[in-house]
């Protein structure tokens, strides 16, 4: 390990800033699930409603994400992600304060809270190749991505919190008032849209953005571990209901939390002199989960399993992330991140109900099957996506439209 990358990143102008930033900006969209489901759930008086309000805040997010992410790189993102923050804040806080009576209401309503999610991590990840180069660019998505896994972690932790001492509507309010101060933070650190901004490069269309012969393999790639990871949620929820009791789902899920927290960190540090190849991580991603189905006959046994498996959790999306960075123009990369988020939320809740049947039919290891088998696809995906290189020659070449 080699701690002077870090160091070099917290000298760097900009970026630890950002990066806090981006954080507290998103923490109350984090936590903004739990106090909303409860919501839901104390007004029309079950959880299958809860259910579809949720289902319908991710519709709108999902829909909305490429949506403003083009235009943040059309307009600049500092309006962009003012302004539908801000919106965010003040429909969260409609929500909180609907009477239970008009419950119904609900779905829309959540739809367009989603619909106005704004385009944090699309900015910021688009943000990095501006700021940083060579080897400290992959230590900074490396980075970014081992900092979202706290954001899982903490997020609905203080969701449930505020609805355990608090309310539901508290909850809600708790985000909206969060989010309308913390988006001006994050939103001032953008660089302001300048009228000669992208004039020397053409901007590619949605299509030109995505049917790339090294984007798409990564934005599908992404799109299959989305699956998997939901797969892998589900089987730890159907492992912990067969040895009856539900407290072990939570221990698992905070174990492979804290193992990607743990590879992100180690792997940023890494010194990073050779090529490095994403489809060599998916590989290795793949023969972790694969060790997950014959690991189920003891809690401790699959414990373990997945606190190797999330080790490489964070180092490979970080990685993903930095290979569509890199190898899409700067007048798009918000955009291409639009669709990176969009295309995971899909795959989320593809992998979630595909993983519920397989587990129904088979039993629990078919849903760590399943996540073996979109590994093994995402990784013959990506065998001709160049690799980052340490040296840090010019890609601009490969980031072209077509």
């Amino acid at each position: 390990m080699d701690l002077t990358t870090y160091r070099d990143l917290w000298k760097t102008q900009g970026v630890m800033a950002l990066l806090a930033s981006a954080l507290v900006a998103r923490l109350p969209m984090m936590a903004v699930m739990v106090p909303l489901s409860f919501l839901a759930k104390d007004a029309a008086g079950n959880f299958g409603w809860a259910g579809v309000v949720a289902g319908a805040y991710s519709i709108g997010t999902a829909v909305a994400s490429v949506a403003w992410s083009r235009m943040a790189d059309r307009r600049g993102a500092r309006r962009v992600v003012i302004g539908t923050g801000t919106a965010w804040g003040v429909l969260t806080a409609v929500v909180a304060l609907l009477p239970d009576s008009w419950f119904r209401l609900l779905p829309a309503l959540a739809a367009l809270v989603g619909l106005f999610v704004p385009p944090i991590m699309q900015a910021l990840r688009a943000s990095w190749p501006t700021l940083v180069q060579g080897a400290r660019l992959s230590a900074v998505y490396a980075l970014d991505a081992t900092a979202q896994e706290l954001l899982f972690l903490v997020g609905p932790l203080l969701g449930a919190l505020a609805v355990s001492f608090a309310s539901p509507r508290i909850g809600l309010l708790t985000c909206a008032v969060t989010a309308a101060v913390a988006i001006w933070w994050f939103g001032l650190k953008q660089r302001p849209r300048t009228s000669s901004a992208g004039s020397s490069e053409p901007r590619p269309t949605a299509r030109q953005l995505v049917v790339h012969q090294y984007r798409l393999p990564l934005l599908l790639t992404f799109t299959c571990l989305a699956m998997g990871f939901a797969s892998l949620s589900l089987g730890m929820v159907a492992f912990a209901e067969q040895h009856g009791n539900r407290l072990i789902a939570g221990v698992l899920e905070t174990v492979v939390a804290f193992g990607s927290l743990s590879g992100g960190l180690v792997s940023g540090a890494l010194p990073g002199r050779r090529n490095s190849y994403v489809w060599r991580r998916t590989l290795l991603l793949g023969v972790l989960v694969t060790g997950c189905v014959f690991a189920t006959f003891s809690v401790v046994a699959l414990a373990v399993t997945l606190f190797a498996f999330g080790c490489m959790i964070a180092p490979t999306v970080g990685a993903i992330s930095e290979r569509v960075g890199v190898l899409t123009p700067s007048s798009a990369r918000t955009e291409v991140f639009g669709w990176m988020l969009s295309g995971g939320m899909v795959g989320s809740a593809v992998g979630s109900a595909t993983a519920g049947a397989l587990v129904e039919a088979f039993g629990v290891p078919a849903a760590w099957a399943l996540m073996a088998g979109l590994t093994v696809l995402a990784t013959l995906t990506l065998l001709r996506v160049p690799p980052h290189r340490p040296a840090g020659p010019s890609e601009r070449d490969v980031a072209a439209p077509a």
